[in-house]
């Protein structure tokens, strides 16, 4: 594969990694709980700021989702 491929498929699977955990969010970046509603003047622009957010770090992105998962599990 050449270096621009491997940067078009980064680019896109944070694009859709952004778009599916948008309304789960909260488990990435802020912990356990959700904020109160306080992004709902533009949804789409928070929308847009989380898959760009995403974009770029997704892979931190996992790994704090799997963290949030593994301490939220049944025990």
């Amino acid at each position: 594969m050449t270096f621009p491929v491997v940067i078009t498929l980064f680019t896109l699977f944070g694009a859709l990694f952004g778009l599916a955990t948008y309304s789960r969010r909260h488990l990435f970046s802020e912990g356990h709980t959700k904020r109160a509603a306080a992004d709902l003047s533009d949804p789409m622009q928070s929308r847009l700021a989380w898959v760009l957010l995403c974009v770029a770090l997704w892979p931190l992105m996992g790994l704090t989702g799997a963290f949030s998962w593994w301490v939220k599990r049944p025990r």
